[in-house]
């Protein structure tokens, strides 16, 4: 996930969508854009049709497949699913191709441009995760080589780390560029002996973590948390400089580790203004950590998003009624 201005799988979608692919994906890079209609509602539902930017991670995928099952089976709504990585997803605010955002990653120069600056976006509240980005190793190196989890000492592990692909450098591993992430601007700041190489998802991101543990091969990467597969593998925090207001507000300058994250949901503006029921779903969608986590680990484990939603939903209807009040 772009900070300054994160953080990783989120896949999920079918069938192009001509019409949006060729508005959202106007002086984008070639993205795609890929919809699916969720099973269930009907386009004469008193609901109507809400538009679900899809991001790639399995935590935002959690977070969707909650939100759309609810909207569905609940409210009779039509769901659109639509494929979309974090930046393009806000660009279909002000066309109406994107009604919601349902995990926001801080993104302050999106928020400037599509919510103050242009109007047509809203911050629908908090979804009551916290967020927490930073740099991580696998448990094996942290018990062999205890003082590598304080960033002072990367430096004197950085030849562990080189990999063809940085150089002669250390290798710090991201994953989607499109994630928030400070991370080459840290390495120059801070004077580090490494390049940032990018993973290019989060499930490439996970599955270098997985098998550094497996074969005790050094890996330095890029992770986040609410995250399952923490679960799995029990990653180790580097300390970096810590964060202090404004430490982060030149992306060119920072030299800091990573704020606690408020994440939060973004609505478009005709859509909050809209009474739709699906509205206010959004802006009273709210759960913990854990909860997006137990949903997230079903999914990966080989659950459909909507199963594994609709697990959660059964077993927590009196939460469901508290954002439909």
């Amino acid at each position: 996930m772009n900070k300054a201005g994160l953080l990783l799988k989120r896949t999920f979608a079918a069938a192009a969508g001509a019409a949006a692919a060729a508005l959202l994906l106007s002086g984008c890079g070639g993205a795609s854009v890929n919809q699916v209609a969720a099973a269930g509602g009907s386009s004469d539902a008193p609901c109507g049709a809400v538009n679900v930017a899809m991001n790639a991670w399995v935590g935002y995928t959690a977070n969707a497949a909650v939100y759309s099952y609810v909207a569905k089976n609940q409210l009779g709504c039509t769901v659109v699913q639509k494929d979309l990585n974090e930046q393009i997803s806000w660009q279909g605010f002000g066309s109406g191709e994107v009604d919601i955002i349902i995990e926001n990653w801080g993104h302050d120069d999106l928020a400037k441009q599509y919510i103050t600056d242009q109007k047509v976006a809203v911050d629908a509240g908090p979804t009551g995760n916290e967020g927490h980005i930073g740099w991580y190793v696998a448990p094996w190196m942290a018990e062999k080589y205890p003082d590598i989890t304080d960033g002072k000492n990367l430096n004197k592990y950085a030849s562990m780390f080189a990999t063809s692909e940085s150089g002669g450098k250390g290798q710090l591993l991201d994953g989607d560029p499109a994630f928030v992430t400070n991370d080459e601007a840290l390495v120059k700041n801070l004077n580090l002996d490494y390049k940032v190489v990018f993973s290019g998802s989060e499930a490439a991101l996970i599955q270098s973590f997985r098998t550094a543990e497996q074969n005790k091969t050094p890996l330095l990467g890029y992770f986040y948390e609410p995250q399952w597969f923490l679960s799995e593998v029990p990653l180790k925090k580097v300390a970096l400089p810590a964060w202090t207001k404004g430490c982060d507000a030149d992306a060119e300058k920072v030299a800091c580790d990573y704020p606690t994250y408020t994440l939060n949901k973004v609505i478009s503006t005709k859509f909050a203004e809209s009474g739709s029921p699906a509205a206010k779903l959004a802006k009273g969608f709210k759960w913990t950590n854990e909860d997006q986590d137990a949903v997230a680990t079903d999914i990966q484990g080989g659950m459909t998003p909507e199963a594994a939603a609709k697990k959660w939903v059964d077993a927590h209807q009196e939460v469901v009624a508290s954002w439909l009040k």
